[in-house]
């Protein structure tokens, strides 16, 4: 190990294997995606963000799904895709803000998966998603606004998951990569350690 390495970096490289399915929740901005990807390459495991699957089923983007056939047919694809992201066996799965506050997925989740919430404060949410411009939902008004509503109606859900982690303003996406392994770790039947050739 490089004595340079900083401990959480180490922390998260630490050879383990996934046993069951973690699920990604969180608001818009709170890293899900980007995190996810090194959670998945420091358990050596597959990384599939729902959203993307979700198109890629429709072959029609999320907002195209919206527009043409409405929330609760995309809610309904989605809850499916998610079904069978966690049938295919262990790996990290990045979900879209929504998907965890529809009762049927939610439900979904809590009983076949391990659900990890991904929080960040407002000020850190509204830096984070000012870097992009494909946020339909903020472009309905105020930004800042807008993530204060949905902070006060999904946090309550969100505090459901199973495990959770801070998302702080500068944190690097490694750190809490760690710190999500380091709380998958205290959970019975998360993780197992890696038993490859020594």
């Amino acid at each position: 190990m490089d004595p340079d390495q900083p401990a959480a970096e180490a922390d998260a490289q630490a050879p383990r294997r996934l046993l069951r399915p973690v699920v990604l929740v969180g608001l818009m901005g709170v890293g899900k995606t980007t995190v996810g990807r090194r959670l998945a390459d420091a358990l050596n495991a597959a990384f599939v963000d729902s959203d993307e699957e979700v198109e890629a089923a429709a072959q029609m983007t999320v907002p195209e799904i919206f527009a043409s056939l409405g929330e609760p047919a995309f809610r309904e694809g989605e809850r499916r895709v998610i079904a069978r992201l966690i049938d295919e066996g262990p790996r990290i799965i990045a979900t879209g803000g929504g998907a965890f506050m529809n009762d049927a997925t939610r439900a979904l989740v809590l009983d076949r998966a391990v659900s990890v919430w991904l929080r960040a404060d407002l000020d850190t949410l509204v830096e984070r998603t000012a870097r992009r411009a494909n946020r339909p939902l903020l472009s309905r008004g105020d930004p800042r606004q807008i993530l204060a509503d949905l902070i006060a109606a999904r946090h309550p859900v969100y505090a459901l998951a199973d495990v959770t982690v801070e998302s702080r303003r500068y944190d690097r996406h490694e750190d809490v990569a760690a710190r999500i392994l380091a709380a998958l770790d205290t959970l019975d039947g998360c993780l197992a350690p890696f038993e490859g050739d020594a």
